[in-house]
């Protein structure tokens, strides 16, 4: 049910993307994004060897997951933030789930140290599920974000990974 992401399922994605965009807080965006914006997303992703799963019902694409940098300075090379999006037909299925998982999975074989989350504080759903694979929260940055005419807090998640077995400062 879990594939590794290919350019024929970015149609399916960028359509899961643009929904949480327009009608969700999940994305701190405004406006969709286009089939090129995707392509380049995918294309960087696939570059710097980050994953990009999606999970697959009746041959649909019904959610995805990534991962990259948390931020371009090479000490936070150890430090990477995942995003884990669900089609709104797919959700409460326990998709989002399945894909953390992998990505944890994924992540701790590569040798990171934490995965990070970015929500918005009204997002319970998504704070349950961090909560219940073992996330724990770090903080918020309140007035973050400004859409739908309000105010919008940024809770931050970590999950200690396995880490690297030799960490290098270089």
């Amino acid at each position: 049910m879990i594939y590794s992401a290919e350019r024929h399922d970015l149609t399916a994605i960028l359509e899961i993307y643009n929904e949480a965009i327009l009608n969700t807080t999940a994305v701190y965006d405004y406006k969709p994004h286009s089939i090129e914006d995707r392509t380049i997303w995918y294309d960087k992703k696939m570059a710097e060897g980050f994953p990009i799963l999606v999970y697959k019902e009746d041959n649909a694409v019904a959610g995805f997951a990534t991962y990259g940098p948390f931020r371009a300075w090479p000490a936070y090379k150890y430090t990477i933030e995942h995003s884990v999006y669900v089609h709104k037909d797919f959700r409460g299925k326990h998709i989002g789930t399945a894909l953390l998982k992998a990505l944890i999975e994924i992540a701790n074989a590569k040798g990171y140290a934490i995965m990070v989350a970015g929500i918005d504080a009204s997002n319970e759903s998504s704070k349950i599920l961090h909560k219940k694979l073992g996330f724990s929260e770090s903080g918020t940055i309140y007035k973050a974000g400004y859409k739908f005419g309000t105010w919008l807090d940024l809770v931050f998640y970590q999950y200690q990974l396995q880490g690297p077995d030799n960490p290098k400062d270089e």
